[in-house]
């Protein structure tokens, strides 16, 4: 058994920035499944959303929030983030950094702010195209020689070990977790009072997703089997322009583009925006993504296209180079020609409920960045406000997880037990069920529903996940078995909460129930029982 003032589970920007804080007062553990820097985080091509403008107002970015959010954000909540956020944002680039500038025509420089969908004022931070990667390689350096920090690479967290299972008759907390050390097969016993979830979304639980393949939902997942409530985990964020070509994978099309004046047009090039909503291209993203969708049904095209050959070439490749490069690279100029995209999935605004410092319902766990529900998001979230919420709470349940920390009894941890299992020896089960759930979830859980594709899901996922829960417990533990079990688990948490959600609201549109009523004016809370 190896002890730790904290664990962190994740090593993108919510769980590197708790760790970083942490590491001032005692000893921290990353756990991370890939390499440290193969996160979520470092796909992120927007940026920040973040008041940093005379013309900006943090009235205005809450504003801007709550109407996105379809009236389930929390407001407290709200508030908090988008006037904490240029605080986290200084101690952000106190670390190396930088955000792109701009000319100023009176002479100097200032920061060059984007605007993205749903969004009143040009407030996106960004370094060109690609700021996540950037965000991540910053704090990525200033941890890899860090004293107090140790990264645990190739490990993926099995189960978290609260005093409830161990079988103790006091208040259920947390105090460890199990780890597979991918490399070795050998599980690890880790030792803490304090466990940060920071694991990112569930992405990959759809066939088609702007996410990596990490995004298997671990961390929702982990939570539900320890007894943490989850919220709102109907609210899955399509983001409407993923690359729509054989060769491409899961490459996004940052919503900036459209910031930048470009426009969704049908294969004839009339753009179609103006008919669904007064904000044309720039409307909230469950408003596009839902259009786009609407005029691929109506049309039967395979995608629609996204028009920017009105920009100068030098514009783009100095605004959007990972862009340009990669659409070039597949024979497509963006200078002259329409990028072709479709919508897909991208990002979970429910997740592990937690209060305003990231604790969840289970004492001594915490979670912070996209797999919490902090309030934040509601029922839809706002172009590039993800980072942020995550810089933001990573600061507040590092707050709260050290001050007046008292340490608990000292608990010896039992070691793994395997039991009797054996080599998985058909890969081929685990593979199929893989995609299964995600051809499923994506035909009948995507972004129009009904209740009776939600039925039809909810009937296959109880069934998968009796055949998952059998080859864990006969096979010895792998990642793909672990990822699979996560993912059939969080699948039917968001087919659970959306058969609950008798309504249409935000990124939740059901075709059964196509208005939204006052009567679902709170979040879907889940909780095994």
């Amino acid at each position: 058994m190896e002890k730790f003032d904290h664990i962190v589970l994740g090593s993108g920007i919510a769980g590197l920035t708790y760790a970083l804080k942490a590491a001032t007062h005692g000893t921290v553990a990353v756990v991370t499944k890939r390499a440290k820097a193969t996160t979520n985080t470092a796909w992120a091509q927007g940026g920040v959303a973040c008041v940093s403008s005379p013309e900006d107002s943090f009235d205005l970015h809450t504003k801007d929030t709550l109407e996105a959010g379809a009236g389930l954000c929390h407001e407290d909540i709200v508030n908090l983030v988008v006037r904490e956020g240029p605080d986290r944002i200084k101690e952000l680039v106190a670390l190396g950094m930088s955000f792109d500038l701009r000319e100023k025509p009176e002479g100097g420089t200032e920061l060059d702010l984007g605007r993205e969908g749903g969004h009143s004022k040009r407030r996106i931070l960004h370094a060109h195209d690609f700021t996540g990667l950037e965000i991540e390689k910053t704090l990525v350096a200033a941890v890899e020689h860090h004293p107090s920090i140790n990264v645990l690479e190739d490990h993926m967290a099995i189960d978290l070990i609260t005093t409830g299972k161990l079988g103790y008759a006091t208040e259920d907390r947390v105090v460890g977790v199990y780890v597979l050390d991918e490399k070795s097969g050998e599980v690890l016993t880790l030792r803490s009072d304090r466990i940060v979830l920071a694991t990112g979304g569930c992405g990959k639980v759809y066939l088609y997703t702007t996410n990596p393949d990490i995004a298997s939902g671990d961390g929702v997942a982990m939570a539900w089997r320890a007894g943490a409530a989850v919220s709102n985990m109907e609210f899955i964020q399509f983001h409407p322009t993923c690359l729509f070509h054989p060769e491409a994978k899961s490459f996004l099309i940052s919503e900036a583009v459209r910031g930048e004046g470009a426009r969704l047009v049908d294969g004839q090039g009339t753009a179609f925006m103006p008919g669904y909503h007064a904000l044309k291209d720039l409307a909230p993203r469950d408003i596009v993504a839902r259009a786009i969708d609407a005029e691929m049904k109506r049309t039967g095209a395979k995608c629609v296209f996204l028009d920017i050959t009105h920009q100068p070439r030098e514009f783009l490749r100095e605004r959007f180079p990972k862009i340009y490069e990669t659409c070039a690279a597949l024979g497509i100029d963006i200078t002259t020609q329409p990028i072709p995209v479709v919508p897909a999935a991208h990002y979970q605004c429910g997740g592990v409920k937690t209060n305003d410092r990231g604790e969840t319902t289970l004492r001594g766990l915490f979670a912070i960045g996209e797999v919490a529900c902090t309030g934040l998001h509601g029922a839809n979230r706002l172009a590039s406000n993800s980072l942020l919420e995550a810089l933001v709470f990573a600061h507040r349940a590092f707050l709260k997880a050290t001050k007046n920390h008292r340490p608990t009894d000292p608990i010896q941890l039992p070691e793994w037990r395997p039991g009797r299992v054996v080599d998985v020896d058909e890969l081929v089960v685990i593979y199929h069920n893989w995609d299964e759930i995600r051809r499923l979830m994506w035909d009948y859980v995507g972004i129009v529903r009904t209740d009776k594709r939600l039925q039809r899901a909810a009937t296959r996922l109880r069934n998968l996940q009796k055949e998952v829960q059998e080859f864990y417990w006969n096979f010895k533990v792998t990642t793909d078995l672990l990822e699979l079990r996560n993912l059939v688990t969080v699948a039917a948490l968001i087919v659970d909460c959306a058969l609950s959600r008798k309504e249409s609201r935000g990124l939740h549109y059901t075709l059964d129930y196509r208005e939204t009523g006052q009567l679902f004016v709170q979040d879907t809370v889940m909780r095994r029982v």
